[in-house]
């Protein structure tokens, strides 16, 4: 009877929900462009707050990245504070990113005794640079023994401090780093600064190569993370455990109706859902987001929205905070809001498509081909750069965004498949193609659409098509990382790729400043930059692919070109503690060896620990819903049955359905036990009981689920104890 309740719960509610929802459309609303930033520590607020020279030496170690000058902390704290408590603050919180994948804070009040019986509103150059939370608590790999309690929170002054508002709580947000006692860091803040000193460090030297660094003094990655989530009614949500612990549906049946007639993706927003995201996006203009994007994805109860570029760290860092709020504004509208990549089988699951491009503090898209781009030499070196990168380190990019619930995703309808390949298009690859030979001298224009109507203008056509199954595209400007997953910190994958592009930019600086010397002529430079190209396009051109990424004959072709294909993220997850990766991470001061292995521990950990959860679940979730269900629909199909024959009626055919329906209860319970009895195994060595569940446990838990679904579509609907597929995906 709880799916019963919970489905007449929702439907009864939603038109409450709708009501509520006009009440508010006829209160005044603020414009977005009054409210954006209003709850940041923006550099326009400073400059309004702090002493011209305090604020100048302060946007130097924002935009330059010098050393924060420790003495200017109190005048820059006192700002802060009063700022914060003019906007209702009572209490401050270092905001950091520990190796959980979510964000921590600790909150301390702004308010101290003044030692005469009053109190006083306070905040410390020392409170506002360092913390001090508990570093045994968190996920260390190792790094901290539960006895090793300190670690230190660092003031991360290039993204802005917030205000998060709460329903009766205003707190002063500050973002910070995390690091243990020892300096090695226990975040995902850290590592991405520093390889953002590591790119920008390489590609400031191509810059000087060719004389394009005047006026440029740092070299920024940018990041525009497109989100993907779900939204179940709560009252649905909360009638499946499986939901509540996992954030995906253990069982479930497809329903007649999901996703084949293709009418959800950009379809009309339903009323109640638009008001939800109408309220997020305004959460998120008050902290200074610029989200551009909303629309119905491709799976019923299936959203996306998509911020436009910020630099790589505040990026991630607001990525984290859009997350945050998605979950946090849900219950408003009724609705809780999933992050999980595969929430539903069969279904499409959600991504993180991660849009990354390299810009000068000019604002410069180093990325951007430009009209002629085969003579865009500075462009091609970019772009070789990451070709060579993506094609080296395929290996340490899938790790990156492996993880037990990824897994669920890649490779199906709506993400690439787990081998990494580069898809350029056809004005690039011809382009690639012709510098293989040695020199480019054409560049493919796209030329104009006649629609054939004339009411309809003529329009610009792109020069190539895009590429939906590629795990990383060029999209014009900037490259698409599609495989990262709904749930992941962005930081991590950003980190990767800016390290390995890093690297490349390093090797080729190093020839060209090698070949071509150091005051070389352009007619010089442009014959040593070709040679370059060319040989790392055919070293390294086995990476481009624009085809279709799923057919099996990529993957036969993949194979023969010898490109990784690491399926599972128990194949992917040791590749980040390899001797290659250890050595990459320590060249460029990125991770030390000491960290890298933290991390490939905390990650494998991380999957055991799920997989572990979901299958004790579907074990608790078997054992006392389930099975009691299907035995009460055995029990009631045996008395109608009986009383029927009692009547004098043939039931031959019911007997038959009866008799086939308790085998299906039986090869249920079997299963159950199954599952059951595997999951009592443990084995000390990490990796050894990863595979286990991989190879031993999941399979049990696929067959469970099978047997389970098979159960749901006999079984009177209200009997049935889980709310179905199409409740969750259909009620609004």
């Amino acid at each position: 009877m709880i799916a019963q309740e919970a489905r007449e719960l929702a439907i009864t509610n939603a038109p409450a929900w709708r009501d509520r929802l006009l009440e508010r459309n006829h209160q005044p609303i603020e414009r977005v462009d009054e409210i954006f930033g209003k709850d940041v520590f923006s550099q326009r607020t400073m400059q309004q707050r702090l002493p011209k020279d305090i604020f100048k030496r302060l946007v130097r170690t924002i935009d330059l990245g010098e050393r924060l000058d420790l003495q200017i902390a109190d005048v820059i704290a006192a700002a802060m504070k009063d700022w914060a408590i003019e906007n209702g603050a009572t209490h401050y919180t270092h905001w950091f990113q520990p190796l959980t994948g979510l964000t921590a804070e600790k909150h301390d009040s702004l308010v101290t005794p003044d030692g005469k019986g009053g109190m006083i509103f306070s905040l410390s150059g020392a409170d506002l640079t360092l913390g001090e939370p508990d570093a045994s608590s968190f996920p260390s790999g190792g790094l901290r023994a539960t006895f090793e309690a300190r670690g230190y929170t660092a003031w991360d002054a290039s993204s802005p401090a917030f205000l998060m508002r709460g329903e009766n709580n205003v707190t002063l947000c500050i973002p910070t780093a995390f690091v243990s006692w020892t300096a090695d860091s226990l975040d995902q803040k850290t590592p991405l600064l520093r390889s953002m000193d590591a790119i920008s460090k390489q590609a400031m030297r191509i810059l000087k190569i060719f004389g394009t660094d005047v006026g440029v003094s740092r070299v920024f990655t940018t990041v525009g993370a497109e989100q993907e989530y779900f939204l179940i009614d709560r009252h649905l949500y909360y009638a499946r455990p499986d939901l509540v612990t996992c954030d995906r549906t253990l069982f479930g049946a497809a329903p007649p109706k999901g996703q084949q007639l293709e009418d959800h993706y950009f379809g009309s927003i339903p009323p109640r859902v638009l008001a939800y995201m109408t309220e997020a996006e305004r959460e998120l203009y008050r902290v200074g987001i610029p989200v551009k994007t909303r629309h119905n994805e491709v799976a019923p109860g299936q959203y996306e929205i998509a911020p436009t570029f910020e630099t790589a760290n505040i990026a991630c860092d607001h990525q984290m905070l859009i997350m945050e709020t998605l979950k946090r504004v849900a219950p408003r509208f009724g609705f809780v809001a999933i992050l999980h990549e595969k929430p539903f089988a069969g279904l499409n699951g959600s991504g993180k498509h991660n849009n990354w491009s390299i810009c000068t503090d000019t604002g410069v898209n180093l990325l951007d081909p430009q009209d002629e781009t085969h003579t865009n030499m500075q462009f091609l070196v970019f772009l070789c750069a990451v070709i060579r990168a993506v094609d080296l380190h395929a290996d340490v990019l899938r790790a990156s965004i492996a993880s037990a619930s990824n897994d669920h995703r890649l490779g199906a309808n709506e993400a690439p498949p787990a081998i990494i390949s580069i898809f350029l298009g056809d004005m690039l690859t011809d382009i690639v193609e012709q510098l293989a030979k040695g020199k480019a001298d054409r560049t493919i224009k796209g030329g104009e659409l006649n629609l054939g109507a004339l009411s309809l203008p003529q329009i610009p056509r792109h020069s190539g098509d895009r590429n939906r199954t590629s795990p990383f595209a060029f999209t014009g400007n900037k490259f698409e990382f599609r495989a990262v997953g709904s749930s992941a910190t962005a930081a991590w994958p950003n980190t990767i790729l800016n390290t390995i592009v890093a690297e490349s930019l390093d090797e080729i600086a190093t020839e060209l400043e090698k070949a071509a010397g150091k005051a070389a002529t352009p007619a010089k430079l442009e014959t040593t930059v070709r040679k370059l190209l060319k040989e790392i396009i055919n070293q390294h051109r086995r990476v481009i692919f624009n085809g279709d990424n799923y057919t099996e004959s990529w993957h036969q072709e993949a194979e023969k070109r010898g490109l990784p294909n690491l399926r599972s993220c128990i194949e992917a997850l040791p590749i980040i503690s390899g001797k290659k990766s250890i050595a990459l991470f320590k060249k460029y001061k990125v991770l030390n060896e000491a960290e890298v292995t933290s991390r490939a521990t905390i990650f494998l950990h991380r999957y055991i620990d799920q997989l572990l959860i979901e299958s004790e679940q579907m074990v608790l979730m078997g054992r006392t819903m389930i099975l009691p269900a299907a035995l009460a629909h055995q029990a009631q199909l045996a008395n109608a049955i009986g009383s029927t024959e009692a009547a004098g009626v043939d039931c031959s055919d019911l007997r038959a359905t009866l008799s086939a329906f308790v085998g299906k209860v039986q090869g249920f319970n079997a299963a159950l036990t199954a599952l059951q009895e595997a999951d009592n195994f443990r084995d000390g060595e990490s990796l050894k009981t990863a595979k286990y569940l991989r190879e031993s446990v999941m399979p049990l838990m696929d067959n469970l689920r099978r047997q389970a679904d098979a159960l749901e579509v006999e079984v009177a609907a209200d009997i049935w104890p889980l709310p179905s597929y199409r409740d969750l995906l259909f009620i609004k």
